[in-house]
């Protein structure tokens, strides 16, 4: 059995463009068609008379699973997951660092056909010194034997192939490619990653690069099939 994963950092539904359309990134939603769908910069705004993600999770048919980390105005931000499979178990973990932006990670344990599948799902800041705090409280989310496969995605803004952040997890989790997915228009910098554990288990990845995603946030969607 196999599952598609995919991590996403839709910018609020604000496009390459400067425009606001959450029509162009349930668009790219739909394109990409994953089991498991990790989502950052959600701004939770109604659409259609319901809340964003709600919006998002009932034209996809998948399951929302909010995961705010701060309060914009009147309105809730941060991560989120939408699934094809309802979760066993949710942790939402607070990785705040004083004095920086709220930060978070969300936890969950999916069961995938009598597989269990472990996905954490966050977005790190945007200082080295706070993503170095943000990762270390981040891998004690996985437990030895806790998943058949574990998988840590998101936004984590770190492009240095070689820095502290990089060995610490490609010691728990062996290497992933260095795929490019920012700026949407002429990606440069692998910002989004998907880490897999075991990483034999990875079939698959891929940049989504369609038309509609270029234009939809400034973060191309990366995306995994793994093995279950």
């Amino acid at each position: 059995m196999t599952a598609a994963v995919a991590t996403y950092n839709i910018h609020a539904c604000i496009g390459s463009d400067g425009r606001f359309d959450p029509n162009r990134v349930l668009r790219v939603i739909q394109e990409l068609d994953v089991d498991v769908l990790a989502l950052q910069e959600v701004e939770h705004h109604a659409v259609d008379g319901i809340d964003l993600l709600d919006y998002f999770a009932a034209e996809s048919g998948l399951q929302a699973i909010p995961g705010p980390t701060l309060l914009r105005g009147t309105r809730q931000y941060g991560n989120a997951l939408l699934s094809r499979f309802p979760p066993v178990s949710l942790n939402r973990a607070d990785l705040s660092v004083p004095g920086r932006e709220a930060r978070g990670a969300l936890d969950a344990l999916f069961d995938c056909g009598g597989k269990k599948l472990q996905v954490v799902a966050t977005h790190l800041g945007l200082k080295p010194r706070e993503r170095r705090e943000q990762v270390r409280r981040v891998l004690p989310l996985f437990e030895p034997e806790a998943a058949d496969v574990s998988v840590l995605m998101g936004d984590l803004n770190e492009w240095f192939l070689w820095g502290r952040i990089s060995h610490w997890l490609r010691r728990r989790f062996q290497a992933t490619p260095y795929h490019a997915t920012f700026p949407s228009r002429w990606p440069l910098l692998a910002l989004d990653k998907i880490w897999v554990n075991p990483a034999d288990r990875v079939k698959r990845f891929e940049v989504h690069r369609s038309r509609v995603a270029r234009r939809a946030s400034d973060h191309l969607p990366l995306k995994a099939v793994i093995e279950l």
